[in-house]
């Protein structure tokens, strides 16, 4: 298995573990974080564009398939706000791989991994083109107006979902 830290930083050579400002966490426990390569879709964005994921997990329904992939080649599917479109294509990220040893599953329907300890990466790759990486790790992108109908209603499926940086999108009409 391969984990990976996504960053717009070119530079950085050492991981220090952060507080987490989730409330779901131990708010006095530093962590480094890391994202499953099944999941990293999820991450291959501008850092702060909202977007609701989501991909074919183990219980989901034909229904579901059917419903809300339309791609048969693709088993995955990011969703970004048309305001973001711009940006995605001027981005370029980094991919930072750790070694697993270290790191512990903190999510499995999201591929978070942590660590408590200082991590240091075993490799880095540049991604210059999101839209060329997200298709050729045969992803579905959709472009919308407003991430929230989307957003209601996807956690009432079956599929595996995240949403991220939700506080940067179009307000709720």
């Amino acid at each position: 298995m391969r984990i990976y830290h996504v960053s717009e930083e070119s530079d950085i050579t050492v991981f220090h573990p952060r507080l987490p400002d989730r409330l779901d966490l131990d708010p006095e426990k530093g962590l480094v974080w890391a994202i499953n390569e099944k999941c990293l879709p999820n991450f291959l964005t501008p850092r702060n564009c909202p977007r609701v994921c989501y991909h074919i997990g183990v219980d989901t329904t034909e229904q579901d398939k059917q419903d809300y992939i339309t791609s048969a080649s693709c088993g995955h599917v990011v969703v970004i706000e048309s305001k973001w479109f711009e940006t995605m294509k001027n981005t370029k990220l980094y991919l930072y791989e750790f070694d697993i040893q270290g790191f512990t599953l903190q999510d499995q329907n999201a591929g978070y991994y942590t660590s408590e300890t200082t991590q240091y990466p075993i490799a880095k790759f540049e991604v210059a083109n999101l839209y060329e990486e997200l298709f050729k790790r045969n992803v579905e992108l959709r472009v919308v107006d407003s991430l929230w109908n989307i957003y209601d209603e996807i956690q009432k499926t079956t599929l595996n979902w995240s949403m991220c940086r939700m506080r940067f999108a179009h307000p709720r009409k």
